[in-house]
C-alpha cells in the first residue's frame, strides 16, 4: 500500500461530526433515531464504492458484501464496528481537529482551555511525535470509539474495490447501532449477514489484539420497606432508601470494586439506585473473566444484603440475576486459526501482537456466542468516552494495512 492515498482520516473526521450518541434509557431500536443518519451515509458510500448490496435496515444496521475474487473456497469473514457513541460525554456538534506532525507539547483544546491532553497523562502520545493526531475541541468526546473502526473498514472497502489484483474471499461489512448501551446485536439478522467468522475493529493502540472479555451478569436488589406517615412513624416506618444505603455501605471497601481491581480481577459494581421510602432498587453489574466466578460474586452480594436485611425484620428483599454476556475466549479457543491468521497479518505489517483481556465487553462477545467467532483488532483510539479522546492517524492507516493482509491470509490458507 506504499502508493495508496489513505482515506481513513478524511472519512473519520466526517463521520464524527454526525451525532450518533445512544441512550441507555430508551426501549427503541436503535435507542436514538439519529444513529440512522450515519447508517444512511455509510450505506450510500459503500454503494458508491461499488458494493451493490449495501443497505441499512429499520434498526440502523448496515450490511454490505465485497464479493470474492478467487477460485479458492474461502470462509466468509466479516469486519464489524459500531456507529454509536457513548452516553458518558456529549457527542453533539463534535469539532474534530487534525494536529499535523504533533510536536510532543501539551495540547490545549480550543473550546475549553481547561481540557489539556499531555504526554504525562497519555504516554502513548510519544509514539506519535512527528505524526498526525486527531482530537475534539474540548466540549465533546471525539467519537473514535468506534468511528475510527468504521472509517478503517470503509477505507479497506475502498482499497479492495480499487485493487482487484488482491485476492480474497467473500467479505461482509457490518456496522451496528447501540453497542455502547449493550444492544449492539439485539436486532442483528445473523443469517442475512452470512459470515463464518468475524473481527470487530474496536481496540486501542497499534498491535493490540483482544480475544478475551469479561463474562458479565446484571443483578438487582429490590427492598420493600414499610411506609407510614413520618409524623407518626415511630416503631412503624421502615425506610427502604436507608436500607439501600446500608447495603451499599456494606460492600467490600478494598476489593471487588472497579476502583480496587485491575488485570484479571473481577468486581461487583452498583450502577443505579432508585426508589422512595416504601420501595427501593439497587442495580449492579457483576464482572469476571472466569464465568464460574460470577456465581461466587453474586452469592457474596446476596449474603451482604441478607445480613443487612436481618436487622430490619419488617422489611423484605428480592434478589435477581440475569446474564448479560460471556467471555468470548470460551468460543475463540475452539477456533484458534481465527487468532492465528490475524497474528500473521500483524507480522506482515511489522507489528507485534499484544494480547490484552478486555475489562469490558464488545459486540464480539455476543457475536461469538451467536455462532460467529469474533476477536477484536486495534483502531488507535485513546481516552475514549471523554473530552480528551484522541486517535493517531498512522495507527488507523496501519489497521487498514492489517485488514488488507488479513483477507489475503484467509485466501492463502484456504
Amino acid at each position: 500500500m506504499k502508493n495508496y492515498n489513505f482515506t481513513v482520516a478524511e472519512r473519520f473526521m466526517r463521520y464524527v461530526q454526525v451525532d450518533t450518541q445512544s441512550d441507555p434509557g430508551s426501549n427503541n431500536h436503535p435507542s436514538t433515531g439519529k444513529q440512522k443518519d450515519l447508517s444512511r451515509i455509510l450505506a450510500n458510500e459503500l454503494k458508491a464504492i461499488g458494493l451493490a448490496d449495501a443497505h441499512t435496515d429499520e434498526y440502523g444496521y448496515v450490511y454490505a458484501t465485497i464479493p470474492s475474487n478467487t477460485d479458492n473456497n474461502v470462509p466468509v469473514i466479516c469486519f464489524c464496528s459500531h456507529i454509536d457513541t457513548a452516553p458518558d460525554c456529549s457527542g453533539t456538534n463534535v469539532k474534530p481537529i487534525l494536529h499535523r506532525q504533533y510536536s510532543g507539547a501539551d495540547i490545549v483544546l480550543p473550546d475549553d482551555a481547561t481540557q489539556v491532553i499531555s504526554i504525562k497523562d497519555y504516554p502513548y502520545l510519544q509514539n506519535h511525535i512527528g505524526s498526525d493526531i486527531i482530537t475534539a475541541s474540548g466540549l465533546t468526546l471525539l467519537g473514535a470509539d468506534d468511528k475510527a473502526g468504521v472509517a478503517i473498514i470503509m477505507d479497506l472497502a475502498s482499497y479492495l474495490s480499487a485493487n482487484p489484483s488482491i485476492k480474497h474471499g467473500t467479505i461482509k461489512i457490518l456496522f451496528t447501532p447501540d453497542e455502547e448501551v449493550g444492544q449492539g446485536t439485539a436486532k442483528l439478522d445473523i443469517s442475512k449477514l452470512g459470515a463464518h467468522y468475524a473481527y470487530t475493529l474496536d481496540g486501542g493502540e497499534a498491535g493490540t489484539f483482544e480475544d478475551e472479555t469479561f463474562s458479565a451478569d446484571g443483578a438487582r436488589i429490590t427492598i420493600n420497606g414499610v411506609i407510614a406517615h413520618p409524623g407518626y412513624g415511630k416503631g412503624k416506618l421502615v425506610n427502604a432508601l436507608k436500607i439501600a444505603g446500608e447495603i451499599l455501605a456494606a460492600l467490600p471497601a478494598n476489593e471487588l470494586s472497579p476502583e480496587t481491581t485491575s488485570g484479571r480481577q473481577g468486581f461487583i459494581h452498583p450502577v443505579a439506585v432508585n426508589g422512595i421510602a416504601e420501595k427501593a432498587t439497587i442495580e449492579f453489574i457483576i464482572r469476571d473473566f472466569v464465568t464460574a466466578n460470577l456465581e461466587k460474586h453474586e452469592k457474596r452480594l446476596e449474603s451482604i444484603a441478607e445480613e443487612v436485611m436481618a436487622r430490619h425484620t419488617k422489611a423484605s428483599m428480592q434478589f435477581e440475576v440475569w446474564e448479560q454476556y460471556r467471555n468470548m475466549k470460551e468460543v475463540l479457543d475452539q477456533h484458534p486459526h481465527v487468532a492465528e491468521y490475524a497474528a500473521e497479518a500483524y507480522r506482515r505489517v511489522g507489528l507485534p501482537v499484544i494480547k490484552e483481556p478486555i475489562r469490558g465487553g464488545t459486540d464480539g462477545s455476543r457475536l461469538s456466542f451467536m455462532g460467529l467467532p469474533c476477536p477484536n483488532i486495534f483502531t488507535g483510539m485513546h481516552a475514549i468516552h471523554s473530552k480528551h479522546e484522541w486517535v493517531g492517524v498512522k495507527d488507523m492507516e496501519k489497521a487498514v494495512e492489517v485488514l488488507t493482509h488479513l483477507v489475503q491470509v484467509w485466501e492463502e490458507k484456504s
